[in-house]
């Protein structure tokens, strides 16, 4: 029989899109304020990869990945998102969402994004949040599976989540 063991810290990461440049430092104090000191933040990088958003957010819209120094229990992912959806909520303008707070975690293996959709490739998590293994770690970079999203298999996100591997390596 295998030993039971807690499950090991991972890292907190949070994808963010944004339309309204004015949200920014009060959208940055809030996270902070619920998760934290913020150890890294990506270069705003344009949302150019669908335009499922830019309906209810406006346009331009921009990427911007942030992760926290306090690592974290996975099983916190969950209430996270919770959270998150309450986030973008306090940040709508008349009904519409202008920010969208994606959170995942970090294992060294593997990055695991959050969602409220069920799929093939997700798995339930609590309070119907799924989990979703977007990234595997393998060869020295985060490589995309089948079903992870287009925007996430790009150069310039893998190198972002590369970045925040090595800060997380280090704790």
């Amino acid at each position: 029989m295998g030993e039971i063991n807690r499950f090991p810290k991972v890292k907190l990461v949070i994808g963010i899109l944004i339309s309204r440049e004015t949200l920014y430092e009060p959208l940055f104090q809030r996270l902070r304020d619920e998760f934290g000191e913020i150890d890294y933040t990506s270069d705003r990088i344009p949302f150019t990869f669908t335009s499922y958003y830019d309906e209810e957010m406006g346009t331009p819209i921009t990427r911007v990945f942030t992760s926290f120094k306090t690592l974290i229990d996975p099983l916190r992912l969950a209430p996270i998102k919770i959270l998150s959806n309450k986030i973008e909520e306090e940040f709508a303008e008349s009904g519409k969402r202008k920010v969208n707070v994606d959170p995942g975690i970090m294992f060294l293996s593997r990055f695991i994004l959050a969602s409220t959709k069920d799929g093939i490739q997700r798995v339930p998590m609590d309070s119907g949040i799924y989990g979703e293994i977007t990234m595997l770690f393998q060869k020295k970079t985060f490589r995309p599976l089948e079903w992870t999203f287009p925007d996430y298999r790009s150069k310039e996100y893998i190198t972002i989540l590369n970045s925040i591997r090595e800060i997380f390596k280090q704790q």
